[in-house]
């Protein structure tokens, strides 16, 4: 027998609830219990609610519970995870110095393992005055927080990539938000969603034949984070199997020169502290460690020794290497197949890394997710391809 729709609704809201009680129980950090009690009561009042057939209100409490109160209390009382604190710190050292590294890190405090476009980020604190945590006013702290920022460019990204697909606003999304795919890292860190965001802005480029965007999208991931690589190999392929090799050569020129202006500037004022913090801090090569680990088989490996670095380093690359040789194969030609390409590709390297967290997977299940609700059907798919033919039959100008 067949569960209703009800009752796998209602479902899904107390696996949610079990997953956030789990922070409270096995969580070391505080942030993360606190986002843990307050996302639980939010979708068990979401469970409750869509037994008795109030859909709307269940997802009010879901995003009430699990998204508004943590996140507006944790900016407010100025906690969260380092990151928030190394975002922020960056922007402030970029305006005053000129320089996006602390010279010589001695703790882990001082490292930034990201690339310089991070520093945009943290700006806003910068220019609104007071520093990270509990300093300045609550509107100082509220619009200064760069969680908020790292949010509006997820959101940003996502919706701008819908009206490039050119669907409709779709139910969907808020559900997205207010799962714990997205709501727990709003919540605490936010470090990971402007890359996501822009990683779904550069899918919809692609499939809706917009090289130059898909570059310009790209561009700014990888002057993010490194991880951003391989949605450059992803949406490469899927442009010249849509539209051929010349408009795959546009996008990644833009996005060799995009990324080039934004990150070339650090890498000729400060080379050794750009690979000391952005490569070899969070592989676990630095001189201090890493506090990312989790029992993931790349960070079992490096912990056996020197040789089980190695290990996880080669079958890191293996990795890489097969999912490359399936974009050549079998290159993807939708939105989903591309996002479903990099989302196997991303967990693969988080998976095999020798430094790396159960959090980073929440990248590629909220690609695979938006994805789904962003992907044109019916007269809608019609138009993207036609458009997408017109572009590529139109003679050169």
């Amino acid at each position: 027998m067949i569960p209703s729709p009800t009752a796998r609704w209602t479902a899904g809201w107390l696996l949610a609830a079990a997953w956030a009680l789990s922070f409270p129980l096995f969580s070391a950090l505080a942030p993360h219990r606190l986002w843990g009690w307050c996302a639980a009561a939010g979708y068990l009042a979401a469970a409750a609610a869509t037994a008795l057939g109030r859909r709307r209100a269940a997802l009010a409490a879901a995003l009430l519970g699990a998204v508004a109160v943590p996140l507006l209390y944790l900016v407010l009382t100025g906690q969260g995870q380092s990151e928030v604190g190394v975002i922020e710190r960056s922007g402030r050292r970029l305006l005053e110095t000129g320089r996006f590294y602390a010279n010589r890190p001695a703790g882990v405090e001082e490292y930034t393992p990201y690339l310089p476009g991070t520093a945009l980020l943290g700006i806003p604190r910068a220019l609104l005055g007071g520093g990270s945590g509990e300093d300045g006013s609550w509107v100082v702290r509220l619009l200064g927080d760069a969680r908020l920022w790292c949010a509006a460019a997820l959101f940003g990204g996502m919706r701008a990539g819908r009206r490039l697909l050119g669907t409709a606003p779709s139910p969907l999304l808020p559900l997205l938000v207010a799962s714990p795919v997205v709501a727990l890292p709003l919540a605490v860190s936010g470090v990971d969603l402007p890359l996501a965001g822009l990683c779904c802005l550069a899918l919809a480029a692609a499939a809706s034949g917009r090289p130059t965007a898909a570059g310009a999208a790209l561009a700014a991931a990888c002057a993010l984070k490194w991880t951003a690589l391989p949605a450059v190999a992803v949406v490469l392929a899927l442009l010249a199997a849509r539209r051929g090799g010349r408009a795959a050569g546009r996008c990644a020129l833009v996005t060799l020169l995009g990324t080039a202006a934004l990150v070339v500037p650090s890498l000729l004022l400060q080379p050794a502290e750009l690979w000391r913090q952005v490569f070899a801090f969070p592989t676990g090569r630095a001189e201090v460690a890493t506090p990312a680990s989790s029992p993931l088989p790349g960070h079992l490996l490096a912990e056996a020794g020197p040789w089980g670095w190695y290990l996880a380093a080669g079958l890191l690359v293996l990795g890489g290497l097969g999912v490359a040789l399936s974009l050549l194969v079998r290159p993807p030609r939708t939105v989903v197949a591309a996002a479903d390409r990099l989302a196997l590709g991303l967990t693969l390297a988080f998976l095999l890394a020798p430094a790396s967290r159960f959090g980073y997977l929440a990248l590629p299940l909220l690609l695979v997710a938006w994805a789904r609700s962003a992907a044109p059907a019916g007269p809608a798919a019609s138009r993207v391809v036609a458009r997408s033919g017109a572009r590529r039959t139109a003679p050169a100008r």
